[in-house]
């Protein structure tokens, strides 16, 4: 990967991606009690990503609501950025 822009792109995806990993491990984490919600780490660290990724699931929520009870936004934004950063690779 020789062009910087490139790079920064698929960091950026990255990075993105881990944040929402980690978004839908600390909702289960937080779900299945195994984390107190109201520790102040876990409460700024859920507001962060909250914050990170709650405005892109919200819009792919008005597309695809919750199946059953079942949010799929963050399988869908996964696959749209693993799918985003392999077309930016290919093109560049």
């Amino acid at each position: 990967m020789q062009n910087p822009v490139l790079w920064l792109i698929v960091t950026v995806i990255d990075i993105y991606m881990v944040i929402v990993i980690a978004s839908v491990i600390l909702s289960w984490l937080i779900s299945f009690n195994i984390v107190n919600r109201y520790q102040p780490f876990v409460q700024q660290l859920g507001l962060f990503l909250r914050n990170m990724t709650e405005p892109v699931y919200a819009r792919i929520r008005k597309v695809i609501p919750p199946i059953a009870g079942m949010d799929l936004s963050p399988l869908i934004l996964l696959i749209a950025l693993q799918f985003i950063q392999r077309t930016v690779i290919y093109l560049f």
